[in-house]
């Protein structure tokens, strides 16, 4: 594999590899320098409120002037220079303010690499999953390493790996494959795609589908913290998932020549709902790992079948702004509005609670879901039909 071929796997790698620590530990880190659970929801929910509204900007703009490489880089470099200030305090109004600087030009960051990622597969987009892979395969040995890491010098490690995480991908953007050119008669076209009942179902059900993560994400470090667990157990826990996400994703291009996205999203929706249930009922370690497995089909299925759904649904010269919106609402406003919600009711209620509400969130996905096909059935001729 050339150079050019390996830079995207790479760049997926190290991009989860800093989400390794981040997801995990950095919640961890604000709740051992004294945070309360509502003050670490709005510091995470800061984050994924970026998620909404910039990468829509930064999608909007480079398809709309052809600068997506040269943005790309841009905000990779940026976002690595502002989070530099989590060296200098601990303070949350300050923190806050570091947070919304780095999330501004760190939000568009992975929208812009899926839209390179499937430019780059072309006909072969099916195998998105086997690019994708790498990033799980960060993401496991990152929570590994960081954990242990942090059981030896302290949680406060986690902010100099994730500088040093970041400082990597930037250059690495530097190499990004160019995309494919666009005919320039079709640029700057309005994004009336966006407004259609089955995109608009999608996007809904989505919604819930992240919120419903939001409690795992935000807190479930945290859960298992103030149940007794050590950070070795902590990031065992998360390390299971996703070694049950990479087998998933190493399949992936299998389970899609098979069975289309919009059935596997009902199915990842299922899956969740069945997760958060047997979080909410137990609290055993074995049967904690053993729920995590469905975390191939929770999220692995869920987020290759949305990068693929709204692929079909975007014109051709609109792709960076189809999966910039789909990012922006499910990985900001859908997580975004779970963070807020966990952070208020951890502090009444504790973690074993929220996870009865993400099943909720989950199983209300599925219904919306199912409408939004049956909406795509209707609108298609009959040889179309998913």
């Amino acid at each position: 594999m050339s150079n050019n071929k390996l830079n995207i796997p790479i760049q997926y790698f190290v991009y989860y590899f800093i989400l390794g620590i981040f997801l995990p530990y950095f919640n961890l880190y604000c709740h051992e320098i004294g945070f309360s659970g509502m003050e670490i929801g709005a510091i995470s929910s800061l984050k994924t409120f970026s998620i909404i509204i910039f990468p829509l900007f930064w999608g909007y703009f480079a398809d709309r002037f052809s600068m997506r490489k040269k943005i790309f880089i841009l905000v990779n470099f940026f976002s690595c220079g502002f989070w530099i200030f989590f060296f200098f305090s601990n303070n949350f109004w300050v923190m806050m303010g570091i947070m919304f600087f780095y999330s501004l030009f760190h939000a568009p960051i992975i929208s812009f690499l899926e839209a390179f990622t499937v430019d780059f597969l072309g006909k072969n987009k099916k195998k998105y999953g086997k690019i994708r892979l790498w990033g799980s395969i960060g993401f496991i040995i990152s929570v590994f390493i960081t954990g242990h890491l942090a059981d030896i010098f302290g949680i406060e490690i986690v902010v100099v790996l994730i500088f040093s995480g970041a400082l990597i991908h930037a250059f690495l953007s530097l190499k990004t494959p160019e995309p494919q050119a666009v005919n320039p008669d079709s640029r700057g076209g309005k994004a009336g795609f966006l407004l259609k009942p089955e995109i608009i179902l999608f996007f809904a059900a989505s919604v819930l589908m992240l919120a419903s993560h939001s409690p795992y994400y935000t807190f479930f470090s945290v859960y298992l913290s103030d149940k007794g667990y050590g950070n070795t157990f902590i990031g065992i826990s998360w390390g299971f998932a996703v070694a049950a996400e990479i087998l998933m994703m190493y399949k992936s291009d299998f389970i899609f020549k098979k069975i289309k996205p919009y059935y596997v999203l009902i199915f990842s929706m299922i899956a969740a709902c069945l997760r958060w249930t047997v979080l909410y009922f137990f609290q055993n370690e074995a049967i904690i790992l053993i729920s995590q497995i469905l975390h191939c089909f929770s999220y692995a299925t869920f987020h290759i079948a949305s990068i693929l759904y709204i692929d079909e649904l975007s014109p051709p010269d609109k792709k960076t702004t189809g999966q910039a919106v789909n990012n922006a609402l499910t990985y900001g406003l859908g997580l975004m509005a779970g963070n807020l919600l966990s952070g208020y009711f951890y502090d009444i209620y504790g973690g074993r609670v929220l996870f009865a509400g993400a099943a909720a969130a989950s199983f209300t996905g599925i219904f919306i879901m199912i409408l939004a096909g049956k909406i795509r059935q209707a609108e298609k001729p009959p040889e179309n039909k998913i």
